[in-house]
């Protein structure tokens, strides 16, 4: 089995752990320009994939 050729420091970890919390979620545009979270259902209009899912007052 491979062995690392030296300790990471800690602050190199830390580094990297610190870049990835800092990421915006990403959004998807409806085709009425609603902004929704991709893959789970649009929660104004209750479409899912051109489909109507839930239905919304």
């Amino acid at each position: 089995m491979a062995q690392p050729k030296r300790k990471n420091s800690k602050q190199r970890s830390r580094k990297r752990r610190g870049a990835k919390q800092f990421q915006e979620p990403q959004v998807a545009r409806d085709r009425d320009g609603t902004l929704f979270l991709p893959h789970r259902v649009n929660p104004t209009t209750g479409m899912y994939r051109g489909r109507s899912v839930i239905e919304v007052e």
